[in-house]
């Protein structure tokens, strides 16, 4: 199978170039010129919706080494693609926008991916935001540039000392500041330079594969504001509750009430249940909804924290606690963990399922796996820590191809995380997957 030719490369570019950077701001009242077209013969509840899916995916294949799947993609390379639920925007498409940013999640949407996240957290006043950390905003805003909240911080800017071999340091979180002052921010690539002597150098950290091309001014969200827009683009949320990095009880605010109001937001903002897929890596958080809000449990995903014990091994169930059956029994019905905890390799080095993966499906629970594209080129260290299990079978970027493909086709996983969606959306598209997920099998309720 040959490469895709430069000419057809080149009219793929022109053709779907992904976002109309002249206009962002404007980018979410924008139509593509075929949508109405296509809105109009659609027979699916929710219209079908072009996708511009760039260049990336045209990339990843050039590179790709095996030849059947290969030609199976390349033959898609001319077709128009759309919104599918299989893609979900990791903090939106952070790969090359500031995360949890408007302008992130817009780039999202407009990629095609049919669900997108907000990483849900609190400030001061007890308001919720959209971070993946509460504590990371030395890392992805520009708080440290904004002397009157630096001092707020939790650990202020403390500089490097070459000589004692020291890093440099910052902790500032959401609860330092009220949500009025968070709206001041300005959100940023996430990174840090650990060598940094000022502030202004601690926050350019940048990793060398993403780019601050279109990082100059990214606004931070509010998680009323992400269900406003999520809501106005016709997406599905995907909102994860944080574990707070501060004591609960704060200041009253007990771990129950978070918990709700995350899912109060969306009741009050008019989003049916089925529109949300509530997450944690806290099962008592799955526990508490499917005790107190079972409309919106239906669809939680238990983010699995047990990849993060030392002795966890994805071909030995005598190392997970509790195992798959006792997940389902207590109410759980869809599991989401790394990706490495999927897969492993056989002896020809060729990606399969893991023990892991087969006894999630024989257990009737449904997989979300995360997060594809996020490790940077995979001739860096094999794919790094989202590729440990299959290392040895790494060989270019055309292999997050092969892993997708296993993802989609042997694990059946119901969707997959991406930090650049319109990866998944080329490949879904291309393999004729649903655009839309139903409901979880295990409920009839359709509110």
């Amino acid at each position: 199978m040959r490469l895709l030719p430069y000419s057809l490369m080149s009219t793929v570019i022109g053709a779907t170039a992904f976002v109309s950077f002249f206009s962002l701001a404007e980018v979410s009242d924008m139509k593509h010129p075929q949508n109405k077209a296509v809105e109009a013969n659609s027979s699916s509840p929710q219209q079908k919706k072009l996708a511009r899916v760039g260049v990336r995916p045209f990339y990843l294949l050039s590179q790709l080494d095996d030849p059947t799947l290969k030609e199976k993609l390349a033959q898609c390379s001319n077709k128009p693609f759309y919104r599918t639920e299989f893609a979900l925007g990791h903090r939106g498409a952070s790969m090359q926008f500031p995360e949890h940013s408007k302008e992130s999640y817009q780039a999202a949407i407009d990629s095609g991916a049919g669900i997108v996240e907000c990483d849900v957290t609190f400030t001061k006043d007890k308001q919720l935001v959209c971070r993946h950390s509460q504590c990371d905003l030395a890392s992805t805003t520009n708080i440290l540039a904004k002397p009157e909240l630096a001092s707020k911080c939790t650990e202020p800017f403390s500089p490097a000392d070459p000589e004692t071999g020291t890093f440099a340091t910052a902790t500032c979180c959401t609860s330092d500041i009220t949500l009025a002052e968070f709206k001041t921010l300005s959100a940023k690539m996430d990174g840090t330079n650990p060598d940094a002597t000022t502030a202004d150098e601690f926050m350019d950290g940048t990793p060398d594969w993403r780019t601050d091309l279109y990082a100059s001014n990214a606004t931070v969200m509010t998680h009323k504001e992400s269900i406003e827009m999520f809501k106005k683009a016709g997406v599905k949320m995907v909102p994860e509750l944080k574990e707070p990095s501060v004591s609960m009880p704060f200041d009253g605010y007990t771990q129950e009430e978070y918990a709700q109001q995350m899912l109060n937001e969306y009741t009050e903002a008019g989003v049916k249940p089925s529109q949300v897929y509530p997450q944690s890596f806290n099962l008592n958080d799955i526990k508490y909804w499917i005790a107190n809000d079972p409309k919106f449990a239906k669809q939680a995903v238990f983010l699995d924290e047990r990849y993060d014990t030392d002795n966890l091994d994805p071909n030995d169930p005598s190392t997970w606690t509790p195992t798959m059956e006792a997940l389902k029994e207590s109410g759980v019905k869809i599991i989401a963990p790394p990706l490495w905890v999927l897969v492993t390799l056989d002896d020809d080095n060729n990606i399969i399922p893991s023990a892991y993966a087969k006894a999630a499906k024989k257990a009737g629970l449904d997989i979300i796996a995360w997060s594809l594209e996020r490790s940077g080129p995979l001739t860096t260290d094999n794919g790094g820590w989202y590729y440990q299990s299959i290392s040895d079978g790494i060989k270019n970027d055309g292999d997050t191809l092969k892993l997708l493909n296993v993802l989609a086709q042997d694990v059946k996983v119901r969707g997959v995380f991406s930090d650049w969606p319109a990866t998944v959306v080329y490949y879904a598209n291309c393999m004729d997957m649903p655009t839309e997920q139903p409901i979880n099998s295990h409920s009839s309720e359709q509110n």
